[in-house]
C-alpha cells in the first residue's frame, strides 16, 4: 500500500476517535471542569476533537498531491479518498446534531448532497468515466471544514466579539453545498440515464 493510501486510511481511522471525544462526555467522567472565559465555555474533549479533526481535514489534499507527485494514483485511492472525506464530514455533523450544536436540517442537506454526488460518481464509473471535483465542490469542502471547526470550538474566537460565525458559516455551508450539488448534476447531466 502506497503512502497516499495510508494517509487516506489514517483519515478514516481518525473518524471514530473524533466521535469518541465528542460523544463520550469524558470531561465529566474525569471530573474536568470546562475552560471558562467570561461567557465562553469549552470542554477539553471538544478541543481534542477539534485538533484531531483539523489534522484529519488537512490530510484531504495531501494524499492526492502525494499520489499525483509520486505517480502512484490507484483505483483504491480513487475510491477511498472521497469516502474518507464524506465519512469525516458526515460523522462529525451527526455528532454535532446529537450535541445540539448544528441544525439537523443543515446536516441532512449536506449529507444528502454527498450521497447524491457519490451516486452520480458511481454511475459515471460504471460508464468508465471519472468525475473530477469542481471549483464549487472545492469551495464547498473548505466552507464545510471551516463551519465544523467553528462549531467544535464553540464559535471561538468570534464568541468574544459577539458574532455568530458558527451559525452564519452553517447556513453558508448549506447554501454552497446545495449549489455545488446542482452544479455537479447540471454539468454531468449526460451521465444520468433517462430511460433504460
Amino acid at each position: 500500500m502506497n503512502l497516499a493510501n495510508r494517509i487516506t486510511l489514517a483519515r478514516i481511522f481518525l473518524v471514530p476517535i473524533i466521535m469518541f471525544f465528542l460523544l463520550m462526555n469524558l470531561d465529566s467522567r474525569l471530573n474536568l471542569s470546562p475552560i471558562i472565559i467570561d461567557d465562553f465555555s469549552i470542554t477539553y474533549s471538544q478541543i481534542i476533537a477539534a485538533l484531531i479533526f483539523i489534522i484529519a481535514a488537512s490530510t484531504d489534499g495531501l494524499d492526492g498531491y502525494i499520489a499525483r507527485k509520486s505517480k502512484t494514483v490507484t483505483n483504491l485511492g480513487k475510491l477511498l479518498d472521497p469516502l474518507a472525506d464524506k465519512l469525516l464530514v458526515a460523522a462529525v455533523l451527526i455528532s454535532l446534531v446529537e450535541m445540539d450544536k448544528v441544525n439537523a436540517l443543515i446536516a441532512i442537506v449536506i449529507i444528502s448532497r454527498e450521497f447524491a454526488v457519490t451516486g452520480l460518481r458511481q454511475v459515471a464509473l460504471l460508464e468508465g468515466k471519472v468525475l473530477a471535483a469542481s471549483k464549487w465542490g472545492k469551495w464547498k469542502t473548505a466552507v464545510q471544514i471551516t463551519m465544523i471547526i467553528a462549531l467544535l470550538l464553540n464559535n471561538f474566537p468570534f464568541a468574544f466579539i459577539d458574532i455568530r460565525f458558527d451559525l452564519i458559516s452553517s447556513w453558508v455551508a448549506a447554501l454552497i453545498t446545495v449549489y455545488s450539488g446542482i452544479d455537479y448534476f447540471v454539468k454531468n447531466k449526460n451521465i444520468i440515464p433517462i430511460s433504460q
